[in-house]
């Protein structure tokens, strides 16, 4: 594994001149408004906005001017699986690393301002033998508050740091990380609540994945949702005659999204596990796995769910980032899962509206009541082997699609390029099995495209495809869209920014490592910079590039004519 080494004696250099820069440093407190309505300069959540559109409307770089971009500064990052986005308020850039590491740098140079690291625990999770390494484990992202910054763990806690100098405030324990269970995705920060959502809950364990809420105030948690209906409870008999104990799945691993309206936060659920019905002894729906459930942030009322596969059983999750849109006609929430499938369902019911497919899967049939059924010899049978596509990696991942309101056009990184031939076991049901059940899986290429290893596709709100781009290399970042009619996107070596109307590209540069994580945009001192985390990356299906982490950042020059 890669890790950054710095010299004692450049630590205590870093270390002091971080402490007086944090001691000197204004900080203006960041308030329940600035959330909801964030300052363009800044980027204060995970998609800058509640309603998780990845879009700024900063213009100081557009059409014009983006060829004149270069790099501003670099940072290096902690080694390990990074998926990260960092946050911005008054000037200072608030980094996640893997290992539950956290750096404050400042946004216009990438001086290191502090650094929090947590000594994470080793152990052997429940029925395995191999070590698990949590130093790995990535963080996708922060929230904050006030003058906090908000971090879960990867040893399945909730920490408090403080903004001025990243001391820790509170440290609550939500789970125990023996378990498996932790913290990758971010949270959100409503009403004075920190709510995040665990992962690792793919062993058979009592303790189970949930939403949960914290005071963000003191640390104490306020309520808790389960992805995982318990047997007495309604959702329960989708489950067949399971007990808890083997209810596995639900992971929470992307950061949700709220619409301060209705008052409802939304967050996505994974798979069941074991991923086939076959394995994990059930034909039920398994509720409330493969879903969106819309959560009170108050009192942690579930209001609905909609669930997108009801018995999902080949790893095909829709876990991903949640788009809120508003129509004449609706108040929509946009989601995109591993099938390539655009769905559209109303946020204030849960019920579905609209569904359009890439075009690149082959599992399943969507009814035009939005109803899923699997295509004949689809479902898994223990021992069979059964060809779908697409494989585990799916054709949408992690890297999220952003919004732009001018063109009402969601901008989806894809992958498409594998289908895979698996065999599934019947999963001995024992405490600590759990996870993909023992599954033997081959890889090919997906007939359904076209040999592209990436397609990055620019879609209306009505499925229309207005543009593509397709080629040999995977799409590997989240898409940023911004006001000066630019989308920008990363793959295995190049950075592009394309004009949204058009799809012209207009500008390209190549960066020492992987782009990878989610870009964002900030001005700080008066200049607007696109921030690319790069370094490690991880695509179902492709090989793991064990390459430096840094965070990349780039501006027109000072003298640039903007």
């Amino acid at each position: 594994m890669n890790r950054v080494v710095r010299p004692a004696a450049i630590i205590v250099i870093i270390a002091a001149a971080g402490l007086l820069a944090a001691q000197t440093r204004q900080f203006n407190p960041v308030t329940e408004e600035m959330l909801r309505k964030p300052s363009p300069n800044d980027w204060l959540n995970w998609r800058r906005t509640d309603n998780a559109w990845g879009y700024s409307p900063l213009d100081q770089i557009n059409r014009n001017n983006v060829k004149q971009l270069q790099l501003a500064w670099a940072f290096p990052m902690q080694g390990g699986w990074q998926e990260p986005t960092p946050l911005v308020h008054d000037g200072v850039m608030y980094l996640p690393n893997a290992g539950s590491v956290v750096d404050a740098l400042d946004a216009s140079s990438g001086d290191m301002i502090w650094e929090y690291r947590r000594d994470l625990p080793k152990f052997s999770l429940p029925g395995h033998d191999t070590e698990h390494q949590l130093l790995d484990e990535p963080m996708r992202n922060l929230s904050m508050f006030e003058d906090k910054i908000f971090l879960g763990t990867a040893d399945a806690h909730m920490v408090a740091l403080g903004a001025r100098a990243g001391k820790v405030v509170w440290d609550t324990q939500a789970s125990d990380y023996k378990d498996g269970l932790d913290y990758r995705a971010g949270t959100v920060v409503v009403h004075g609540k920190v709510i995040g959502g665990l992962v690792g809950c793919g062993t058979y364990v009592e303790s189970k994945c949930a939403l949960i809420g914290h005071d963000a105030e003191t640390g104490r948690e306020l309520w808790r949702v389960l992805s995982v209906a318990k047997p007495s409870e309604p959702g329960g008999d989708t489950w067949s005659d399971l007990p808890l104990l083997f209810r596995s799945g639900g992971d929470m691993w992307i950061a949700g999204s709220y619409d301060p309206t209705l008052n409802l936060v939304y967050w996505g659920t994974a798979q069941a596990k074991p991923w086939a019905r076959v394995s994990r002894h059930t034909d039920g729906d398994a509720l409330f796995t493969d879903s969106t459930i819309a959560v009170n942030p108050d009192t942690g009322k579930m209001l609905w769910y909609h669930q997108y596969l009801p018995g999902e059983t080949e790893d095909m999750d829709d876990v991903f980032e949640k788009i809120l849109v508003d129509s004449p006609e609706h108040k929509s929430l946009f989601e995109m899962g591993k099938l390539g499938i655009l769905w559209e369902i109303d946020r204030q019911t849960g019920k579905f509206i609209h569904a359009t497919d890439l075009g690149y899967q082959n599992l399943v049939d969507v009814a035009p009541d939005g109803k899923v059924t699997y295509r004949p010899g689809k479902i898994p049978v223990a021992g069979q082997s059964i060809d779908f596509c697409p494989s585990y990696g799916g054709i949408k991942n992690w890297q999220a699609m952003a919004y732009h309101p001018e063109t009402h056009a969601f901008y989806i990184p894809t992958h498409p390029f594998t289908c895979e031939t698996a065999t599934y076991p019947v999963e001995k049901l024992e405490r600590g099995g759990g996870g993909s059940g023992g599954v033997k899986q081959v890889m090919r290429p997906n007939p359904l495209g076209d040999g592209s290893g990436g397609a990055f596709i620019a879609m209306n709100t009505s499925g229309k495809i207005l543009w593509k781009h397709e080629q040999r290399a995977s799409y590997s970042t989240s898409a940023l869209t911004t006001a000066g009619g630019l989308v920008f996107v990363g793959d295995n070596r190049n950075v592009y920014a394309f004009d949204v109307k058009t799809g012209e590209l207009l500008w390209q540069t190549k960066t020492m490592a992987p782009p990878t994580g989610f870009v964002i945009t900030y001005s700080a001192g008066g200049r607007q910079f696109i921030a690319i985390p790069a370094g490690n990356r991880f695509i179902a299906g492709a090989p793991r590039l064990n390459t430096g982490n840094a965070i990349l950042v780039y501006a027109l020059p000072q003298t640039a004519n903007r």
